[in-house]
């Protein structure tokens, strides 16, 4: 047991022992108390030593070597002991767990113990011959072998008497099957690790007991291990690898590929091509493939082998050394091994399914560099000694199996699991060489090939191409010429295989799809014209036809590539050839017909936009094909031939109904289809006329020579039902009416059910089989007695509109290539017309059954019971058998239908009568023999419980537990199990909660039954009750949980168990895996609440990692599923780490099913933790993820884990990524020592036609030799996973490029731009690879690099760019995408990658831009209308036109981005000047053709008659609508951006180069004025720009990023000059404004703040606005337009600020980045729009603003940057309103002044509080607004206003506030000093202040003044006095007798420290004009006074 393989539950703590535990308690833990296990109950002895066993288990794997050394001789006698216990018996887990020890012990510790264990298993093994002991010797075979393969090599002396007593027990075991099985695996295990050390005698007598048991023995697991025993004799030893011992071998083995079990024939299929790869020698002369004959004939043995070749030798060995001589053989020779067994007569399907898996097998074992050389060999090979062979043709279903065989061994196996991707384009080459380009033969020494090796050939040439995709394009026209020449080949076969090769190639390569389509349709139209010579020319036609209907069902997947000319001529020729078949003879008119509806339903696939204007043609053509019928007796007078022809037209006709329907389910209307169900009624009535037996048909009057009249009766008859069945299931449901008035259900019940209906492609095989009968799924004739093929196996297949089940996913998933070459012998191979009438008449059935009324339902259903009850069905068991299928899997599609799981209309089903039928019916089903019409029964029951309600529910519960309890059947038992589970896995939990605990008892029961059926279908059922009841199974969990243990550990509840029927079923259907599942379901019923249930959860971790070491892969899958619940609800009980390597383990599993469980287990972890998984799961995991994904490139979710990783360390970890996504592009996808043919050539050569290329290419060359490289030889990942891999460097790119934006020290972008060199160099490689997807993803790399580091400076030379040093590279990368042989998405890359590099500025010279600038000119000159080439771009020409349009909108996309740079880069108008004129035609007319696209109706909508001189692209403008608007809509922007900048540049230019192309479509049919008024019309193209942008803002289809260029865009579109006065139309006015509220709404701040400039532009420019002022006082009409854009721009303050419309709000916290400037702009943008409100109307704008003010003033966040940017904008506003009033607007504005002034006041109160951090700043902003009112506004204000001198009041206190006093004084200072001359309220407001002031600095306080408020007051009263009094001396002495005393009284009380302040402020006073009042107030001062002034001044003044 390797140390990967240490058991999962030591992920829980609690099992993991401390390694600090002394070794006495481990020793007295893990003995085996004997005496306690015995004196406990029988049932609970098994538990206890299992517990024991698996504690002893991982004791034993937890310890470490020394440890292990110590205790590994008492852990082998405790081994033995209970090996040899007599009771209880070790069961299946037990031996596992005792062998994993054994293992574990001698792999990990010594060998001491090797000896006398092996011994002493041998000894119990040789030991008695009683039946009883055999338990015993059955855990020591399996321990011994276990023992074996851990140390055999160590032990070869013993290992002939271990083999001896091996082969000895096998006699003795005769009865019991598992351990015969065991021993051979003991054997195997033995010889494996012996090897070639192994006695020969013993060898042989192994050989010769294992090939007894392969051939002889019944029991399934015996035979697979004896050849697997086989199988390791034949590899290790040398002792039959002599011809002699092939023959034997193959004789052995013959009966074990008859097998009924598919996992027998594997293993043997397995041993023999062993064998045969053994014996290969690429030496070997090839011998002659031409069998000898048997020189004793008369003799007979026991195999079809004997009549085969004798024993072949080697040329020139003697004949007495034959036996002796290795066997060495060529390819060839082993080739024709297995074809001689292939091809018998005698061979078995089964034999041959055995043998494909031989064929499968021996390649995967050769080394793939054999198999890719010897390709042609191969498959040579098979297609003339398989498909070539007489006894494969002459029976048509052994050659349809062959052909799907062959088809998987080239396809399945050779093409996608062995050949990597060189070697697949080679075998692709070989194909075409060697097979399809031989047809027609061209040298007569190569012979044509045959019509088989042509199918064969075009099967795996498909099967190539579409997976090697683009690259297969290096091959493309040689392939086109071959498969021209195919599809031409007369046999019907060819062609349908040829056009789906041909649409395959055409899909890979869209290139050559014009050219195709051209060259079928010219080749069908000559062959027309020869219908007459007999040259074949009707084969031919129908073969170019087929051809061409499969090109141009391409169209609609390759736009770029497709042609409306070709698919309109196809039409019209199609159309001519209905009309003129009447007029040729039969079977040219048949041809023509056939032809003419071929191709219409190939143009059905182009869709609605093609069709819909063709719709009333095609029903005219429908209904001309599908006439009413004439009478009985006028259709019996007309020939055979006559109506053949009838009826192969109707066929024909059909085909292209059908194909409508599929295609064109938009276009089915209730009119088209009641038309169309006439018709198809008219095509029932033909049939009913037609007679029903027919003579001898001559050849000649056959109009297909294959097909007899009755073969196309059931071909018309096929698609008729397939027409049905689509109308009624997509159809309107109006049109269900129609249909469900003809006899549809009568119809479909005769098809499916009638036991005496049998069509004649029936009639023989079912008599020549009846007789021999035995199980329906064994019929060999690919009809099966007319059964369904929905039904095959355990598959159930799709209804019509049905989504497939995941179950059913996961089950045909599971077994890969294998299962499905085992399930072919189950399924049709194609399905025959017939069968199809089967499978659409069940479709039809349960479309029309649930719709109809009781009566009608009760009708049909004792019908079914009257058909299977029928007595001439007791005569045909086959017919029987299908007709209980097809009935069941018809009432199971009803149910569906009637449950809502299917398109169609659900039906009702709740009719007591209808209920008691269908469950009279469906138990008849879940009692059938067959296990798989049980399922259809009990699946149907389900649905019927759920359609029908509780109490019939609760009825049939009841029902069938009396039926299981009363019921011994098993078939029966376990079908009413299976039925319980299915009701409440249909009804739900809350439903079938009622019967919850009756049905887990019955469950329960059951799963103890011995039956492998019953307890297998038991414990599955108890899965699904558990699911469906979710944690109402909670209560039952532990319970259940213990039975399954049991049932895990039970001998009969596994294929080890001793009856051979038993062992057989449970290999076919096996227990374990359901009760692996059933585990999973109890997890997922716990949940979360598996944390507290500590046992339960411990039993369920110990069965879970019984499921990760057991051998079936599906047990193995179920675990994983276990383990990803368990994490998911219980990560902490989980070890991740452990976890994790055991997911990395089953990454790299064989198996499809476990490695997607696996992948999904890994995402998750990824998704949580990418780095912590990633660390767990050790070196090489990344590596790992990458080759895995190479293996499957489609699994979608490995890419999804890599971007999830991607996704969280994109940023941490970015230099590791960028190295990683390069090693992944230039890695090897094959071991280095495996070595590819040099032939091979992974990437494209770089073009080296000129100096650039070339010296970039040999640097790099340089600098991948010096890295160490892979080498030329070895194989690069596939193109697919380089892809990938570019993606996601695209995307690391793009994340860091956004991180930077944010962040301009990013760390990734500083690596980034280190990096930036490995970046560019991995761009190019993929930019030169000959994979067209990685080429424009190489491009699209390098656009990238130039918009995030285009403008970066160089670090080492800041005088240079970054991206300078590589110019040369990015030129060159872009040279090939302007080559002849380039694709338009790569030219539109390129174009791209032009436009930006140009716009980075690395070249700033226009000279030196050199080729770049260039080939944009040259593109844009190529657009000019005059150009009768077309659209080219380099050397890229002769375009589509999708194609053009593409390259087109690339082009002009490209100039609109140089144009937008233009302002940022002025060498750019050297660029532009010169083209500016042509571009801007081009770009309004692109953007005329976007909206014509986005906005008119499509021509196509109508089905009037068109004009003959309207073009194709008009008459079918729908068809490329979508198309071409992809186009525009990617680029529209860049166009409206650029036209946008122009005319913010230079309008008159946009103006001039417009108008002066009267008439052209760019004025949008507008003659301009020779003098125009910009004021009031708009220019020619507003409408067309306005249209596009307010379309795209409302359609919400762009990014947060784009949403602001089109708003910017738009803001320079509503510019006057362009939009006139059109805005402001009333209804473009109230939808622009609806848009605009959306967007305020909706919005991030920078597009709101674009939002308000747009706002504030059209208030400015309203019409109203021009008026003159006060020239009427009425309200105007507009005036509501002004309300409107000023509410946008309160709207988005709002936002921004939400206690403007609501003061209750929370208080922002703090405002986003942006919102300080939103803030400002949106209030500067209400200032301004006040100013051209009518003055009637403006107070109101006032009052917003005012209220909008005082709420940024009272909002906490907006104190920082808010307010102070915002109060310069109210003084403003302020002073303006002041200004311009009136005396009836001053009684109005003096209102809200003082309503404004008394809010801020309120503010303060508030503020002042000191509530909150921003309290003391919002006083401080209120203090200052309220100066600024009080100055400004003050002649707004009453001098006797109360409220004035509470501001003032309000303003002085706050001298004394703390924090506060400086700003109070400053705004008292401005108050005292503002101008208020005639102002009454200015002088109020001083004679109120001024007093106060003086009291305030004269006052003496105590408190503190830290301030110097007194100071500023002092100094604010000097000045006043200084400045009011400057001229008025009388009141100058006055103001001085208050001030001067003050002064001095505050000089006294601070003492001298305020000496030097005052003395200046006295100064003040004495100065200038105030000296006399000065000197005479001294003069009067009192002396005491006096002298304390001169002391002042005299010592403040000389500080």
């Amino acid at each position: 047991m390797s140390k990967s393989q240490v058991p999962l539950s030591r992920i829980n703590g609690t099992h993991n022992p401390s390694t600090s535990e002394t070794q006495a308690p481990k020793a007295s833990r893990f003995e085996l108390d004997v005496k306690k296990l015995h004196s406990l109950p029988s049932e609970q002895q098994d538990l206890y030593l299992l517990t024991f066993v698996l504690g002893l288990e991982e004791h034993v794997c937890s310890l470490s070597h020394d440890e292990l050394c110590l205790e590994q001789t008492r852990v082998a006698k405790e081994l033995l002991q209970i090996v040899q216990l007599p009771s209880p018996v070790p069961t299946r887990v037990i031996r596992n767990s005792l062998g994993r020890c054994f293992n574990y012990l001698l792999s990990k510790g010594d060998r001491k113990p090797l000896f006398e264990s092996s011994n002493q298993l041998v000894a119990v093994i040789s030991a008695g011959k009683n039946e009883k002991e055999l338990h015993s010797r059955h855990a020591a075979v399996y321990c011994l072998g276990e023992l074996y393969k851990a140390a055999g090599d160590s032990a070869i002396s013993l290992s002939s008497v271990a083999c001896s007593s091996l082969l000895r027990l096998v006699k003795t075991a005769q009865n019991h099957a598992g351990l015969r099985a065991a021993i051979y695996r003991a054997l195997e295990k033995v010889v494996a690790s012996v090897q070639t050390s192994l006695d020969e005698s013993t060898a042989k007598d192994i050989w010769k007991s294992a090939r007894g048991t392969a051939s002889g023995d019944k029991a399934a697991l015996a035979q697979m291990n004896a050849c697997r025993c086989l199988e390791q004799l034949v590899k290790n030893t040398p002792h039959f690898d002599t011809a002699v011992e092939l023959e034997t071998l193959k004789t052995a083995i013959w009966k074990t590929f008859d097998s009924p079990i598919a996992h027998a024939r594997r293993a043997a299929a397995s041993c023999f091509a062993t064998r045969l790869a053994k014996a290969y020698s690429s030496s070997a002369p090839e011998q002659s493939s031409k069998p000898r004959k048997s020189k004793k004939p008369g003799k007979k043995a026991a195999s079809p082998i004997e009549d085969e070749d004798g024993i072949p030798s080697r040329p020139g060995s003697p004949a007495t050394k034959k036996a002796t001589i290795k066997l060495e053989l060529s390819l060839p020779d082993l080739l024709s091994q297995l074809a001689s067994l292939y091809v018998r007569s005698s061979t078995s399907n089964r034999a041959r399914a055995a043998l494909t898996h031989c064929y499968i097998k021996f390649f995967k074992t050769l080394d793939a560099s054999v198999v890719q050389s010897s390709y042609g060999k191969i498959a040579n090979h098979l297609f003339s000694e398989l498909l070539g062979s007489a006894s494969i043709l002459h029976d048509r279903y052994r050659l349809l199996l062959t052909r799907k065989y062959v088809q998987k061994i080239l396809a399945g196996c050779l093409g996608s699991k062995i050949l990597a991707e060189s070697g697949r384009l080679s075998a692709a080459k070989t194909l075409i060489n060697d097979v399809l380009r031989n047809y027609p033969q061209v040298v007569k020494e190569i012979a044509e090939p045959s019509k088989q090796a042509l199918v064969g050939a075009l099967n795996a040439l498909a099967s190539l191409i579409e997976s090697l995709g683009s690259y297969f394009s290096s091959v493309g026209e040689i392939c086109q010429d071959a498969l021209i020449q195919v599809v031409q080949h007369p046999s019907y076969t060819v062609q349908i295989h040829a056009a789906y090769c041909l649409r395959a190639f055409v899909s890979a390569c869209p290139q050559q799809l014009i050219h195709c389509a051209s060259i079928c349709m010219n080749n069908a139209t000559r062959e027309l014209g020869h219908l007459s010579t007999g040259r074949h020319s009707h084969r031919r036609c129908v073969g170019f036809a087929n051809g061409l209907a499969a090109v141009l069902s391409v169209s609609p997947l390759q736009p770029l590539y497709g042609s409306l000319e070709i698919s309109s001529r196809a039409l019209s020729i199609a159309i001519d050839l209905l009309k003129n078949s009447g007029k040729a003879e039969l079977r040219a008119s048949s041809t023509q017909v056939q032809v003419a509806w071929i191709l219409i339903g190939g143009l059905m696939s182009l869709g609605p936009s093609f069709v819909k204007i063709h719709v009333s043609q095609l029903l005219l053509l429908w209904r001309n094909a599908l006439p009413k019928p004439l009478t009985k007796e006028n259709t019996a007078q007309r020939s055979v031939a006559e109506l053949s022809y009838l009826t192969h037209v109707r066929e024909c006709a059909l085909g292209s109904i059908l194909s409508f329907l599929e295609t064109n389910q938009r276009l089915v209307t209730v009119d088209v289809s009641t038309r169309i169900a006439s018709l198809l009624q008219n095509t029932v009535e033909y049939l009913e006329s037609l007679p029903t037996r027919v003579r001898d048909e001559d050849l000649s009057s056959r109009i297909v020579p294959s097909l007899q009249l009755s073969d196309l009766t059931v071909m018309v008859r096929r698609r008729v039902l397939q027409c049905y069945t689509q109308l009624i299931n997509f159809g309107p449901s109006a049109g269900t009416d129609v249909l469900g008035e003809s006899k549809l259900l009568s119809l479909a019940v005769t098809l499916f059910a009638n036991p005496t209906y049998t069509p004649s492609s029936l009639e023989s095989s079912i008599a020549n089989s009846t007789a021999n009968f035995e199980s329906i799924w064994d019929s060999a004739d690919n009809r099966g007695f007319g059964i369904t093929g929905l039904v095959h196996g355990q598959y159930i297949g799709a209804l019509p509109g049905e989504e497939p089940r995941p179950e059913d996913i996961c089950l045909r998933d599971a077994g890969g290539v294998d299962a499905e070459i085992d399930d072919m012998l189950r399924t049709p191979l194609p399905e025959p017309p017939a069968t199809e009438v089967t499978n659409s008449a069940i479709a039809l059935f349960a479309a029309v059954f649930p719709s109809q009324s009781p009566k009608v339902q009760e009708f049909i259903l004792e019908q079914l019971l009257t058909l299977l009850s029928a007595a001439s069905l007791q005569r045909s068991p086959g017919r029987k058998a299908a007709v209980a299928v097809n009935t069941a899997m018809a009432l199971l599609g009803a149910l569906k239908v009637a449950v809502g799981e299917t398109a169609a209309e659900a039906g009702d089903l709740k009719h007591p009568a209808i209920e008691k039928a269908l469950q009279t019916l469906l138990r008849g089903f879940m009692i059938d023999p067959d296990r798989h019409v049980r399922r259809l029964g009990y699946e149907a029951l389900g649905r019927l419980c759920n359609s029908s309600g509780n109490s019939f529910t609760t009825n049939e519960v009841n029902t069938l537990i009396d039926l299981i309890v009363s019921d011994r059947d098993p078939n029966a038992r376990a079908g009413y199990a299976m039925a319980l589970g299915s009701i409440h896995s249909k009804v739900g939990g809350m439903a079938a909660g009622l019967h919850l605990r009756k049905t887990h008892g019955v469950l329960m029961s059951l799963c103890s039954d011995p039956h492998p059926i019953v307890h297998r279908c038991a414990v599955e059922a108890l899965a699904q009750v558990a699911e469906s009841a979710g944690l109402a199974f909670s209560a039952y969990v532990s319970s259940t949980l213990g039975l399954l243990a049991q049932a895990w550990s039970f001998d009969t509840h596994n294929e080890e168990a001793a009856a051979v029927t038993t062992s057989n079923t449970e290999i076919d259907t096996p227990t374990p895996v359901a009760v692996a599942h059933a585990i999973d379901s109890m997890i997922n019923v716990l949940g979360p609440d598996l944390k507290d249930i500590c046992k339960t959860r411990e039993l369920m971790v110990s069965l879970m990692d019984q499921f990760e070491r057991d051998a079936a892969f599906m047990v193995q899958a179920e675990g994983l599923r276990c383990w990803e619940h368990m994490y998911l609800y219980d990560p902490g009980d989980v070890n991740l780490s452990d976890y994790v390597k055991h997911l990395r383990k089953d990454l790299s599993s064989t198996e499809d099913s476990i490695c997607a469980i696996a992948v999904d287990g890994l995402y998750n972890l990824v998704r949580r933790d990418a780095q912590v998984v990633f660390q767990f799961a050790g070196e090489g995991f990344e590596e790992q993820i990458w080759l895995t994904l190479n293996d499957r490139p489609m699994v979608d979710g490995i890419k999804t884990l890599i971007e999830a990783w991607l996704g969280q360390t994109s940023l941490t970890e970015a230099d590791r990524w960028i190295a990683r996504i390069q090693q992944v592009l230039t890695r090897s996808a094959a071991p280095q020592n495996e070595e590819t043919p040099q032939s091979a050539k992974p990437t494209a050569e770089p073009d080296l036609q000129d100096e650039e290329v070339a010296g970039f290419a040999t640097g790099e060359i340089k600098e991948q030799s010096a890295a160490a490289a892979p080498t030329p030889s070895q194989e690069l990942l596939r193109w697919q996973v380089r892809k990938f891999a570019l993606q996601c460097l695209a995307k690391l790119v793009a994340i860091i490029g956004k991180d930077l934006d944010l962040n301009s020290d990013s760390t990734a972008g500083v690596i980034l731009q280190s990096r930036v060199g490995d970046v560019i160099r991995m761009a190019f490689h993929a930019s030169t690879s000959s994979v067209v997807e990685l080429r424009v993803g190489g491009l699209q790399l390098i656009n990238q690099i130039l918009t995030i580091f285009g403008s970066t400076p160089d670090p080492d030379f800041s005088e240079a760019l970054l991206l300078e040093q590589y110019q040369a590279q990015i030129s060159s990368a872009l040279t090939p995408a302007f080559n002849a042989d380039s694709s338009p998405e790569l030219a539109t890359a390129a174009v791209n990658v032009c436009a930006t590099f140009i716009a980075t500025g690395m070249v700033t010279d226009v000279e030196r831009m050199g080729r770049i600038l260039k080939l944009l000119v040259g593109a844009l000159e190529s657009l000019d209308a005059t150009n009768s080439n077309g659209m080219a771009v380099g050397d890229l020409r002769g375009l589509s036109s999708n194609a053009q349009t593409m390259v087109k909108m690339a082009v002009l996309s490209a100039w609109a981005e140089l144009q937008v740079a233009r302002t940022d880069q002025k060498y750019l108008d050297n660029v532009l000047e010169p083209h500016l004129g042509k571009l801007l035609p081009l770009w309004l007319a692109s953007l005329q053709e976007f909206a014509r696209l986005r906005f008119e109706p499509d021509i196509s909508n109508h089905t009037a008659a068109l004009g003959a001189e309207e073009s194709l692209e008009t008459v079918y403008s729908a068809l490329n609508r979508q198309t071409l608007l992809k186009f525009y809509q990617d680029s529209w922007l860049e166009l409206v951006d650029a036209i946008a900048s122009l005319i913010e540049r230079d309008p008159q230019f946009v103006f001039d180069a417009v108008y002066g192309k009267k008439g052209s479509a760019q004025t949008n049919g507008v003659t301009p004025k020779t003098s125009i008024n910009y004021r009031d019309e708009p220019v020619a193209f507003f409408f067309v720009l306005f249209g596009i942008v307010v379309e795209a803002l409302v359609g919400r289809s762009s990014n947060a990023a784009d949403t602001l260029k089109i708003l910017s865009a738009l803001k320079k579109i509503l510019s006057p000059s362009v939009a006139g006065n059109a805005i402001f139309q009333d209804t473009v006015f109230s939808e622009t404004v609806e848009s605009f509220d959306r967007l305020a709404l909706t919005e991030g701040l920078a597009a709101q703040s674009v939002l308000v400039d747009i706002a504030k532009a059209l208030c400015i420019t309203h019409p109203s606005a021009v008026e003159e002022e006060n020239s009427s006082n009425d309200l105007s009409d507009d005036i509501e337009q002004l309300f409107e854009l000023a509410r946008i721009i309160v709207l988005v303050l709002t936002n921004t600020l939400p206690n403007i419309t609501d003061p209750k709000s929370a208080q922002i916290a703090e405002l986003a980045d942006g919102a300080i400037s939103l803030i400002r702009n949106g209030f500067e943008a209400l200032v301004e729009a006040s100013t051209i409100f009518p003055s009637i109307i403006k107070f109101d704008l006032y009052a917003t603003i005012l209220h909008v003010f005082a709420t940024i003033l009272s909002t906490p966040a907006c104190q920082a940057a808010a307010v102070p940017q915002t109060l310069p904008i109210f003084r403003r506003f302020i002073q303006r309103i002041t200004t311009e009033g009136n005396q009836t607007k001053s009684s109005s504005l003096c209102a809200q002044i003082r309503t404004f002034l008394h809010r801020l006041l309120a503010i303060l109160n508030v503020a002042q509080r000191r509530e909150h951090e921003s309290s003391l700043p919002c006083a401080k902003s209120i203090l200052l607004t309220i100066s600024v009112i009080l100055s400004t506004a003050s002649d707004a204000i009453s001098p006797d206003e109360p409220l004035l001198y509470s501001a003032l009041d309000s303003t002085i206190d706050c001298l004394k506030d703390l924090g506060l006093a400086k700003v109070a004084a400053s705004c008292l200072r401005s108050l005292l000093l503002m101008s208020s001359k005639n102002d009454e309220t200015g002088e109020a407001i001083k004679r109120y202040t001024f007093p106060r002031l003086v009291v305030f600095i004269a006052n003496p306080s105590e408190e503190q003044d830290p301030e110097n408020a007194k100071g500023l007051v002092a100094q604010a009263l000097t000045a006043f006095v200084a400045t009011a009094y400057r001229d008025d001396a009388g009141r100058a002495a006055t103001a001085m007798a208050m001030v001067l005393p003050a002064l001095l009284c505050r000089a006294q009380v601070g003492g001298k420290a305020m000496y030097q302040d005052t003395a200046a402020r006295i100064l003040e006073l004495a100065q200038g004009g105030l000296l006399p009042a000065f000197r005479g107030l001294v003069a009067t001062m009192e002396p005491g006074m006096r002298g304390l002034m001169e002391g002042v001044i005299r010592e403040g003044g000389g500080a």
